[in-house]
């Protein structure tokens, strides 16, 4: 039983607990309309006590989004779960801030999610990624060339956002909707090849699975659970190494000890110096491995104070034997 296997993954990896509130994004699509519908019932059953509140965006680029829409609105109005709406036009802002229409979307969903966490005081937000979801994005990550990182894919909880879906596969929420005589909206821009998730959705990961592995999704989550375990090691033990070079930092700016930092492993300085860019800025977007070897290339110098800028954002430079990282500008 599907209610049962969530129920089960959600506790195990403490997504949701008694007393908490959960922002459940739902597009109307068989994922999200699922895990509302288990989600619902987990409450109704009395199998945990947390309340939901669904947010739905209509992004305006198809002709059906309005019909999604009040089919959210219907579906919620059913089972009387709480639901806010926003209407966006995504390709008006895609083109005003010059980005593609599918990161611009997923920029606008994840701050109303947050909007929404704000306005009802929830402690966390709930996206309806499955198994294949995370074997795509996975796949991805290997076809741009990823470190280790990359081939953790979608995490199962990441701050306030957590994935309770993360444990099914894409075939199983299809069965439960047939078994429960449930509909949900499609979204045809699913068919469109033309985009790399499509084509790896729809071409790849079939192919994989008849003519490799027919196993290829647990394949690769049992891939992803190993580079997780090597990631979180790796990261303590860079904070433990960066508490011991750190000689100051503050809200634009962090020093570490150059000698120290020159002492250390290759990899281990490259890990610090992300570590610290990732302190000052929340992320460590932009930052290239042509950067981080320029960078490291300059501490073994140690030539005068030359600087080097990986983007306009980040200010790298020796001075007085120590290195400087310096915050420019916002991300």
């Amino acid at each position: 039983m599907l209610e049962q296997k969530i129920y089960e993954f959600v506790t195990n990896y403490g997504l949701i607990e008694n007393g908490d509130k959960v922002v459940l994004g739902v597009s109307g699509g068989p994922d999200s309309i699922c895990l509302l519908d288990i989600l619902h019932k987990m409450r109704k059953n009395g199998w945990l006590q947390f309340e939901i509140f669904v947010a739905h965006v209509n992004h305006g680029l198809r002709e059906n989004a309005k019909i999604d829409e009040e089919f959210v609105k219907h579906f919620c109005e059913q089972i009387k779960v709480p639901c806010f709406v926003k209407q966006v036009n995504v390709k008006e802002i895609a083109k005003s801030e010059k980005r593609g229409l599918e990161e611009t979307g997923r920029k606008v969903r994840y701050a109303f999610f947050d909007e929404i966490q704000e306005k009802v005081g929830a402690n966390k937000i709930a996206i309806a990624h499955n198994q294949n979801d995370h074997a795509e994005t996975i796949i991805m990550n290997i076809l741009r060339g990823t470190s280790t990182k990359g081939l953790i894919g979608i995490e199962k909880i990441k701050g306030r956002y957590i994935r309770p879906l993360l444990g099914t596969q894409r075939l199983e929420i299809e069965e439960y909707l047939r078994e429960n005589q449930m509909v949900a909206r499609h979204d045809e821009s699913n068919d469109d090849n033309a985009y790399t998730r499509n084509k790896i959705r729809n071409i790849v990961l079939p192919y994989i699975q008849k003519e490799f592995n027919p196993n290829i999704v647990e394949t690769l989550e049992r891939l992803s659970s190993l580079a997780k375990e090597q990631e979180d090691y790796l990261n303590r033990q860079t904070e433990l190494i960066y508490e011991k070079i750190c000689i100051s930092e503050k809200e634009n700016e962090i020093i570490l000890h150059l000698k120290k930092f020159n002492q250390l492993e290759k990899l281990v300085q490259k890990r610090v110096i992300l570590y610290a860019i990732e302190r000052l800025f929340g992320t460590t977007k932009g930052i290239e491995k042509i950067h981080m070897e320029d960078i490291v290339k300059l501490c073994h110098r140690n030539v005068g104070n030359k600087y080097l800028t990986p983007n306009k954002h980040v200010k790298v430079a020796l001075q007085d034997k120590n290195l400087k990282i310096t915050k420019m500008h916002t991300f």
